[in-house]
C-alpha cells in the first residue's frame, strides 16, 4: 500500500507539473494576442486614421483582421510596423496605410462583389471580405496562392473564392464586379478589368513604370459605360506579372538588361534588393488636402 501511495503521489506531482506548464503556455499565448491587439489599435490610430482614412467600416476591418497571421512567423513581431514586409517569392505585404487607403477608395458596400488581383498573403483579401458580400481573388504565383487559400480557410473567412492564374484577364465568369483592387503595378490599365467593372463600380490600381514611382488611380464607370480617372497619390508597388512575366518588357536599374521572365537565382536577390531600396517609405506625414500632392507620397509595395 505504501508503494502504491508513493506512486500515486509521484503521478499527481507529474500531472500537476504538466498542468502548470500548460497553464503558463496558455497565459503566454493570451498575453501575446493581447499585445498584437493593442498593436493593431495603435496601427489604426497612428498610421491610418491620423493620415486621413475616415471610413469607419474600413477602420473597423483594419482593427479586426490579425495582420500578424498573414506574415511569416519570424516577422510577426514586425507585423504592425509602418511599412511593407517580405512574404517570399519576391513579393511583399503592403504598408497598412496603403491597404486601408486602397480599400477606402474602392468604397466597398455590404452587398458588393469584389475582385482582387494579387492575393499575396491574403491580408488585403481578408480586410476586403469584412466589407463586401463576396471576394474573388487571383494570385499568379502558385506557392502564394496555395498558402493564402489555406490560411484564409483556417482563419474562417468563408466569403472568399481563390484562384491561381493570370489576374490581368480578371475572372470573367464571376463578373461584373462592384469594385476591383489591383495590388501590383501595371504600365497600363488592363482592358479586361475595365470590361468586368459594373456600371457605378470603381477600379483601384497603381499605374506606372517598373521599379519607379507609380500613380495610384481610381477608375469609375458610369451608367453609360464611360470611365473617368482620378489620380490619387504617387506610390511604389512591385510589378504585375502575366503568365510568369512582368508586365513591362525589361528590367534595368544596374542589372544586365534581360527579359523579365528570366528571373532566376542571383537575379532574384538583386531584384529584391532594388525593391527594398525603392520601397522605403518616402513620406510619413498625413494625406494632405490636395489629391496627388507630393505630401501624400508614400510607399507601397505589393500586397
Amino acid at each position: 500500500m505504501a508503494l502504491l501511495v508513493k506512486r500515486s503521489a509521484r503521478w499527481v506531482l507529474v500531472v500537476t507539473s504538466l498542468s502548470t506548464v500548460a497553464c503558463i503556455s496558455s497565459k503566454g499565448s493570451v498575453t501575446q494576442d493581447q499585445s498584437f491587439s493593442a498593436a493593431r489599435d495603435r496601427m489604426v490610430a497612428q498610421q491610418i486614421e491620423a493620415r486621413g482614412v475616415r471610413d469607419q467600416r474600413v477602420l473597423a476591418a483594419m482593427r479586426e483582421v490579425p495582420r500578424d497571421l498573414f506574415v511569416p512567423a519570424e516577422q510577426r513581431a514586425q507585423a504592425y510596423q509602418d511599412g511593407p514586409l517580405s512574404i517570399g517569392q519576391g513579393q511583399t505585404i503592403s504598408q497598412p496605410y496603403i491597404v486601408a487607403l486602397m480599400t477606402e477608395l474602392a468604397r466597398p458596400q455590404p452587398t458588393d462583389r469584389a475582385l482582387e488581383v494579387g492575393t499575396g498573403s491574403g491580408y488585403q483579401t481578408a480586410v476586403l471580405s469584412r466589407l463586401v458580400s463576396q471576394v474573388y481573388t487571383i494570385e499568379i504565383i502558385e506557392a502564394l496562392a496555395r498558402d493564402a487559400e489555406r490560411r484564409l480557410q483556417d482563419l474562417g473567412y468563408t466569403n472568399i473564392a481563390t484562384r491561381r492564374g493570370d489576374g490581368y484577364a480578371g475572372w470573367p465568369e464571376a463578373a461584373p464586379f462592384d469594385c476591383i483592387l489591383v495590388t501590383a503595378a501595371a504600365d497600363h490599365v488592363p482592358p479586361p478589368l475595365l470590361a468586368q467593372l459594373k456600371p457605378g463600380g470603381r477600379l483601384v490600381i497603381p499605374v506606372g513604370p517598373l521599379f519607379d514611382i507609380q500613380e495610384l488611380q481610381v477608375m469609375t464607370k458610369d451608367a453609360a459605360g464611360r470611365v473617368t480617372t482620378e489620380r490619387v497619390a504617387p506610390v511604389r508597388f512591385v510589378p504585375l506579372r502575366r503568365g510568369g512575366l512582368l508586365l513591362q518588357s525589361h528590367m534595368r536599374y544596374g542589372m544586365v538588361d534581360r527579359p523579365a521572365g528570366d528571373l532566376r537565382g542571383g537575379t532574384d536577390s538583386i531584384v529584391m534588393r532594388r525593391l527594398r531600396e525603392l520601397c522605403h517609405c518616402t513620406a510619413r506625414g498625413g494625406r494632405g488636402s490636395a489629391r496627388g500632392s507630393a505630401r501624400r507620397t508614400r510607399e507601397d509595395r505589393d500586397r
